[in-house]
């Protein structure tokens, strides 16, 4: 207890650092921003602003990331309630029945509990981020490269099985990713791989690029392709504390959205994204009269916002304590980590404490900057929500473009942002997902390198991963997984097949 209360304390020094505490303010305001604004979410946000974080210190580039990541969730519920169009994938439960409370004239209510809702998520998060990291580190530094490869390998059938729709598109996408990663200059041979003899990729494919590409350009094109119809509530807000009774009502589904939120944010894959879904089964489930649900119950709002924050901070677990990204904005997170020379896993912990401390004391105040900025400024989130999309895309895509061409100077990266900006788009439509690439892309390279080690440590043997009891288990609880989600598909298939 002792140990964490200092480390706490180290964690908030390097926190209310000036500078730090700038950054986590630009963070959640850009955050609550862009949730607000449809069209533009945070894996796409996080993608054009890597180029930013050059010139900052690895502390307050991390700091200033997360607070985009968990301020868009904030943000998203805004535009949900008041427009019914889901800022944020896991802002789609809230607009359900919070548009419908805005319809009656609640709408303060349902944005005040969903505020209430996501900063006591957001706390309790942070607290099990700060109780589980020692844990987990310790038990990480007992990994080898054999046991990380295995559980790298389990991260991305996690993503695979949470992926939507096709099970077959989403292994096709990370193969596609860990495919992309091996492009460039093989480090141990000096052989050039798949670089077609062009001198531009010897160094590999630029991680910025690629994501800048796949959801910053091709949101945007994504985006363009929809009609505008902008469902808003002309009404007055009303007054955004909730009344005794609805906060009586909300108490246990924040509580229960919270636990779920927590634990469906440490699953790799899509957990978080999940966890707002899981949250309104369980509450509409346990309702006395479920009829309400989709009309305007207020706990339809505080559980699944409760759930959607915790699950977005405790996402930050296997990032910080494992190294193992949890979803696509971890992905980035681990290239920004990445760019600023610091490798993922337990060793940050270890080596670098303060970053480690001071980002998790960085989402406490984090919290209390987005309560601060949603509630009574959210005036100026509705007059934003009047701006036309077409009026945003070219400032975004100029943005994009000097941002990319800022990092190496070179024209080919802009043709490449728009190369892989028009490949996603084409994946979208033919109904890929792009997430689960980017996590093979991320985790292609260092599979690679453990896998390298892992076969020179036993000698060439691939039996090591199945005769060191830790990675055995991580690949047995793969193959289950993989197993249990493939086998559904393929018996509706031959049903399908049958019925034909």
């Amino acid at each position: 207890m002792d140990t964490l209360i200092s480390n706490l304390s180290l964690g908030f020094s390097v926190a209310l650092g000036l500078q730090n505490l700038g950054l986590a303010f630009v963070g959640c305001m850009v955050g609550t921003l862009i949730g607000v604004l449809p069209g533009v979410g945070p894996v796409a946000t996080i993608a054009m602003l890597l180029p930013v974080t050059f010139s900052l210190d690895p502390v307050g580039a991390l700091i200033m990331l997360a607070g985009i990541y968990y301020g868009a969730q904030y943000g998203g519920s805004t535009t949900a309630i008041l427009v019914n169009i889901p800022g944020e994938a896991t802002s789609v439960v809230t607009a359900l029945d919070g548009h419908a409370m805005a319809r009656r004239g609640r709408a303060g209510a349902a944005l005040g509990i969903a505020a209430i809702g996501s900063f006591f998520a957001g706390t309790v998060a942070t607290m099990l981020i700060a109780a589980l990291g020692a844990p987990l580190t310790k038990a990480a530094l007992l990994f080898g490269p054999t046991e990380y490869f295995s559980l790298m390998v389990m991260g991305l059938i996690f993503a695979v099985v949470l992926a939507g729709g096709s099970i077959l598109k989403a292994l096709a996408m990370i193969m596609l990713g860990l495919l992309l990663s091996t492009v460039g200059t093989d480090l141990e041979t000096g052989d050039q791989r798949m670089t077609f003899g062009q001198p531009f990729l010897w160094d590999g494919i630029d991680f910025a690029v690629l994501a800048m590409g796949v959801f910053g350009i091709a949101e945007i094109l994504r985006n363009l392709g929809q009609p505008e119809d902008r469902d808003l509530v002309r009404g007055t807000i009303g007054r955004l504390l909730p009344s005794q009774a609805e906060m009586r009502q909300s108490l246990a589904p924040i509580l229960r959205g919270t636990l779920l939120g927590s634990a469906f944010g440490i699953l790799p894959g899509n957990g978080a994204v999940l966890a707002p879904f899981a949250s309104y089964a369980v509450e509409k489930k346990l309702a006395a009269d479920p009829s309400r649900f989709g009309k305007g119950a207020i706990e339809a709002v505080a559980g699944p916002e409760s759930a959607n924050n915790a699950g977005a901070q405790t996402s930050f677990i296997p990032l910080l304590t494992l190294g193992i990204p949890a979803n696509a904005v971890m992905a980035l997170m681990v290239g920004a980590m990445t760019i600023q020379g610091i490798i993922p896993g337990p060793q940050v912990m270890t080596g670098n404490p303060s970053l480690f401390w001071g980002m998790i004391a960085s989402m406490w105040i984090g919290n209390l900057m987005l309560l601060v900025i949603n509630l009574p400024l959210v005036g100026v989130w509705v007059k934003l929500l009047q701006v036309p999309y077409r009026l945003l895309f070219p400032v975004i895509l100029l943005f994009c473009c000097i941002g990319i061409y800022s990092i190496n100077g070179q024209v080919t990266d802009v043709l490449f942002i728009g190369l892989f900006g028009l490949a996603g788009f084409i994946l979208i439509r033919c109904g890929f997902e792009p997430a689960p690439m980017l996590l093979g892309f991320v985790l292609g390279k260092l599979m690679e390198e453990n896998l390298r080690r892992a076969l020179i440590l036993s000698r060439g043997s691939l039996t090591t991963f199945v005769t060191e009891p830790i990675s055995a288990g991580l690949l047995a609880v793969s193959s289950i997984l993989l197993v249990a989600a493939i086998v559904p598909n393929i018996r509706r298939g031959r049903e399908e097949a049958f019925a034909e």
